[in-house]
């Protein structure tokens, strides 16, 4: 997709990025209990990732946000492992290699950042995404880490960095 862009997060950004999120949400019948969609962070997510080792990137395409995906500490979780958070793209960013950017620049931010490993949740029906994370080297593990809050995310997987 040409004149795509991936870049971290501005305060301008806020709405649209709340606007991808939960149309994602809407779009794929996701629990909107017990998920990213009751997070308080939503509306500002420009804020809640201008905290150390944290960073939030979107996907704009011709001046529109049309993806998301950032990294942080996992919340409630004693050692040196960040979380893959909130990555979602609208359904015209769908299967066109920007997932795996993303996943690049978050975990090279991870890296950076100095973070062991890298946990995200998922949903059970979000097949394509699931194949993307392993694809970019995550693999399944028994039990959520930490508390996210997610409780309604029964999927979980882990990369070493």
């Amino acid at each position: 997709m040409g004149d795509t862009v991936i870049r971290e997060i501005t305060p301008e950004d806020n709405a649209q990025v709340a606007q991808v999120i939960r149309k994602v949400f809407e779009d794929m019948g996701v629990p909107k209990v017990g998920t990213a969609y009751a997070d308080k962070s939503l509306d500002d997510m420009y804020s809640n990732y201008n905290v150390p080792k944290a960073a939030y990137f979107v996907v704009e395409h011709k001046g529109k946000v049309i993806g998301c995906a950032g990294v942080a500490k996992l919340d409630n979780y004693d050692g040196n492992v960040c979380e893959l958070q909130k990555m979602y793209f609208l359904e015209e960013a769908r299967g066109k290699g920007l997932g795996a950017k993303m996943i690049e620049a978050c975990l090279d931010k991870a890296k950076e950042f100095g973070f062991e490993a890298c946990y995200l949740e998922t949903m059970p029906y979000m097949e394509a995404a699931q194949k993307l994370y392993k694809k970019n080297g995550f693999v399944y593990i028994d039990a959520p880490m930490g508390n996210t809050g997610h409780y309604s995310c029964p999927v979980w997987m882990l990369k070493k960095l």
